[in-house]
């Protein structure tokens, strides 16, 4: 069975990474661990807030990958304790964000079991620009015609 795609319009030019954007997310929103929180705290600056207990800053990897931000975890097990119970798991995850162009993360810190990442987005001004339309002009025609007629003259 085929898939019918969003982005299968010939008006539509460029946009092939946006569905595969789309894929990765549908891939990667089905776990919901850690929860976390996408805060507005102010017109350009966004802060995602994950409940990340049990995890050091050494057990934790914040990293840009093909605008996308990549939050790993990983807790390693200390395999000289004896659990007689094990409630806690030592789990590893991976949240992914997709980042629209532009935005940079400008901090991350770990407080509390809480895992705050900073992200700015530029204010860009929309930019209009005048594209040249160049023309084959009638002197343009008039001398590629001039130009095949010398050329029979001399074979001629």
């Amino acid at each position: 069975m085929s898939r019918i795609s969003l982005f299968d319009s010939p008006l539509l030019l460029g946009f092939d990474h946006f569905e595969r954007t789309l894929d990765r997310i549908a891939k990667s929103s089905a776990d919901g661990y850690p929860p976390y929180n996408v805060e507005q705290v102010a017109d350009n600056r966004l802060c995602i807030t994950l409940a990340v207990a049990g995890f050091s800053a050494d057990d934790l990897q914040v990293q840009i990958e093909d605008n996308q931000l990549v939050i790993r975890g990983r807790q390693h097990d200390d395999g000289k304790r004896v659990y007689l119970h094990r409630g806690i798991a030592a789990r590893q995850f991976q949240r992914n964000f997709v980042l629209a162009e532009g935005i940079e993360v400008t901090d991350a810190r770990l407080d509390n079991g809480l895992l705050h990442i900073e992200l700015e987005q530029p204010i860009v001004e929309p930019q209009v620009r005048q594209v040249e339309i160049k023309s084959a002009g009638k002197g343009q025609a008039v001398q590629a015609r001039q130009a095949g007629k010398q050329a029979s003259e001399k074979t001629g």
